[in-house]
């Protein structure tokens, strides 16, 4: 591939394609063509910008994780197996020192896309009838990112009869939730799918179905508390009745003192008890 065009025109760096997508494993070409005014013999370098800007190729050679799965066609890269760590922006960069405009350079994005993986999911293994039941589908790895859906009994959940059946799904969570009937027990799985590769799924996984049931340990726990309370709530009334009474008896005390002094007030009938019947 011939690389250098000269011409009356100062260094130029252009690209044919500013953008690349390769499926993992396979080969990245990005593209890097350049021309110069005077420069017979410029220097090419290749950088990777992340969180860092990092070399790629430099002084002549790769660095770091591209040595020796990389080449280079005149300014033209060639990245062999690409990995989606591989991901990112790219700049060729090109120095021409005789020329006016001593440097150039162009943009590649490289976007490596990777199928579904088996997706990790989470089925309740029982759920009591007209609880709430929650499953979960995920898959970190697909790029890009994957949608989900789920089958019972290998039948899948169309999302058109998900409403009518009483299931909410979300496609790009992989959440699905339904009330649950004594017809929900049964075998579930997710599927993960990106258009990448082929449909990737979990293994399928038993959910239960449980009614509630009254034992006899709850009813008696039950009645015991019941009973408790009851006996609590005598003692405090009987408490507040006695407290009640002392009350009234220091009062009475306080008055007949005072009817030494003054006259005569008849005590509280209320604060005596009965004892004794007298015959005259």
């Amino acid at each position: 591939m011939l690389l250098y065009f000269p011409s009356s025109d100062p260094v130029t760096v252009t690209t044919s394609k500013a953008k690349v997508e390769v499926h993992e494993n396979t080969n990245a070409v990005l593209s890097c063509e350049f021309r110069t005014e005077k420069e017979t013999n410029p220097r090419v370098e290749w950088k990777k910008r992340g969180k860092d800007v990092s070399y790629v190729y430099f002084d002549g050679d790769f660095t770091g994780s591209f040595k020796g799965r990389a080449s280079i066609d005149g300014a033209t890269m060639t990245l062999r197996g690409v990995t989606q760590k591989d991901s990112g922006v790219y700049h060729c960069e090109v120095t021409a020192r005789q020329d006016k405009i001593k440097l150039g350079e162009v943009t590649v994005i490289l976007n490596v896309l990777v199928p579904p993986h088996a997706p990790s999911c989470e089925v309740p293994e029982t759920v009591m009838r007209g609880f709430s039941a929650e499953l979960r589908c995920k898959d970190k790895l697909s790029v890009p990112a994957a949608t989900y859906s789920w089958y019972k009994d290998n039948k899948p959940l169309h999302a058109a009869t998900l409403h009518e059946i009483n299931y909410t799904l979300d496609p790009k969570t992989g959440t699905l939730k339904f009330n649950v009937s004594k017809s929900d027990e049964g075998q579930y799985r997710c599927e993960a799918s990106n258009g990448v590769g082929a449909p990737k799924s979990c293994a399928g996984q038993h959910m239960k179905i449980t009614e509630f049931e009254l034992n006899m340990t709850i009813v008696i726990a039950i009645e015991v508390g019941a009973f408790l309370f009851l006996l609590s709530c005598c003692v405090a009334i009987c408490l507040c009745c006695r407290r009640g009474c002392c009350r009234c008896c220091c009062k009475n005390k306080r008055e007949a003192k005072q009817r030494t002094k003054t006259n005569y007030i008849p005590p509280d009938p209320r604060c005596y008890k009965h004892t004794q019947s007298f015959v005259l």
